[in-house]
């Protein structure tokens, strides 16, 4: 069993069309009502030189080119920098929030997270805090700015009315009005998973609830967050299953346990392999030699060399010659002496076995690799791009980045490239723009191919 692996990268934060809530005083109650909504589309980040500005999808500026770097707009204001110091603007290019903080992170849930460095400069042993969109400060700057860098491991943007912190070496949560939610104990917290988090203390982990409430012992070696309303634990070297309320639903006895894959877990038992339900019924006896994970209601089971279809009851359907990936699009990736095809429910052999490496289908495309050479296919097999790049990403926005001769650029779902391939970076698309990276300098482009940057 695997922990849960975290990687870095340089986060690019969509615009967001926030829909935020208030609480109306109605006597000793309060009820919710919506905001205003707010426009978070109308400006691109645009980029002369080294400097940025605001544009409008046409490349007309309108905030003045003078920051040194800038963040989309989230919840109607936009993170930007200048000397060293960060704050807000509007979408008309006035300061909202003065720029005065040494780092600050986008609104999120009408908060954002802003840090002041130590009285020598150094920005790790600072404080942080939080403000709203009028820039008073409603949470202190007194949390461990450490605990804030990089922001997607640490100090978190509000979610669900809640914000993981650190405070003098521990973590806790705090909600919207600065009030701890859990003590500051944990050496260590995740994100909420359906209304869960993994917490440790010392070298035992545990779940705390959204009250802080510590919903079972700290007695587990690894946990793994809710999915589908179970969550793998181990204990003593085992695996095993906990539900929602804190109850082992299986014994500590699986020397594999996975989570919930269409709804049942593969768990393996003296060197055997079924399938548990939610419940931690085995509801696939524990006989196969091997198997794989449930998807679109089937998986692939092997037993004394011989792989079998089977569906959710382990009423055995199919026989086959081989094992397969996952299905995705009623398609699964098959593999023969070296050479991949795909096969669907049926066991049928839909695209031939004459590709050198195949990906799962989405949204009727995949990638498969020919001669060397990286392509995009649709689901009869035929060439949507020629076989041609060294990387195909995945689509986003309705583009795929691809990758040819060390320069990227971006396909559409009709194998066009929208843009050129010239680029020393290229990201997904989100919410309309990428951020590139050209001649050393970064920048968006729109799905268009428009760069809104110049040298």
């Amino acid at each position: 069993m695997h922990g849960i692996a975290l990687t870095f990268s340089r986060m690019i934060r969509p615009a967001v069309l926030s829909l935020a809530l208030t609480c109306v005083a109605v006597g000793p109650t309060c009820v919710a009502q919506e905001l205003p909504k707010l426009n978070t589309f109308n400006l691109i980040p645009y980029r002369k030189g080294d400097q940025w500005g605001f544009s409008d999808s046409n490349k007309k500026l309108v905030v003045p080119i003078r920051y040194d770097n800038v963040e989309r707009f989230s919840e109607g204001l936009a993170l930007v920098s200048l000397n060293g110091k960060y704050g807000f603007i509007d979408e008309s290019g006035m300061e909202i929030i003065p720029l005065k903080y040494d780092s600050a992170g986008p609104f999120s849930e009408g908060l954002a997270e802003v840090l002041m460095a130590d009285e020598l400069g150094n920005l790790e042993s600072g404080k942080a805090g939080y403000i709203d969109r009028s820039g008073k400060v409603v949470i202190p700057l007194k949390y461990d700015a450490v605990g804030f860098f990089p922001r997607s491991l640490y100090g978190q943007p509000f979610s669900r009315g809640l914000a993981r912190v650190l405070l003098n070496g521990k973590y806790g949560y705090i909600d919207r009005n600065g009030k701890e939610v859990t003590p500051f104990k944990y050496d260590y917290v995740e994100r909420f998973s359906e209304g869960l988090a993994v917490a440790r203390l010392g070298n035992k982990w545990g779940f705390i609830d959204q009250s802080g409430e510590e919903l079972t012992p700290f007695k587990y070696d690894k946990l793994e967050s809710f999915s589908g309303g179970l969550a793998v634990a181990q204990l003593g070297g085992w695996g095993g299953y906990i539900d929602r309320s804190g109850k082992e639903v299986t014994l500590f006895k699986y020397e594999i346990a996975n989570s919930l894959s269409d709804g049942l877990a593969r768990v393996s038992l003296k060197g055997k392999y079924g399938f548990i339900d939610q419940s931690g019924k085995e509801v696939v006896p524990v006989k196969y030699d091997l198997a794989g994970i449930f998807s679109e209601g089937l998986a692939d089971v092997n037993l004394k060399d011989s792989w079998i279809l089977i569906d959710h009851s382990g009423k055995q359907l199919v026989a086959l010659n081989y094992g397969i990936t996952p299905f995705s699009d009623g398609l699964a990736v098959v593999s023969v002496h070296n050479k991949y095809g795909y096969i669907d429910k049926s066991g049928k052999l839909v695209i031939p076995l004459k590709y050198e490496s195949a990906f799962s289908f989405s949204d009727g495309l995949a990638v498969a690799l020919l001669n060397g050479k990286r392509g995009i296919i649709d689901k009869t097999g035929k060439a949507v791009t020629a076989f041609k790049y060294s990387f195909v990403g995945e689509f986003s926005d309705g583009l795929a980045m691809v990758e040819l001769d060390g320069k990227h650029g971006y396909v559409d779902r009709n194998g066009k490239e929208v843009t050129p391939l010239k680029y020393e970076v290229a990201d997904r698309f989100s919410g309309g723009l990428a951020m590139v990276k050209l001649n050393g300098q970064e920048g968006y482009v729109g799905r268009d191919g428009t760069e809104y940057f110049e040298p």
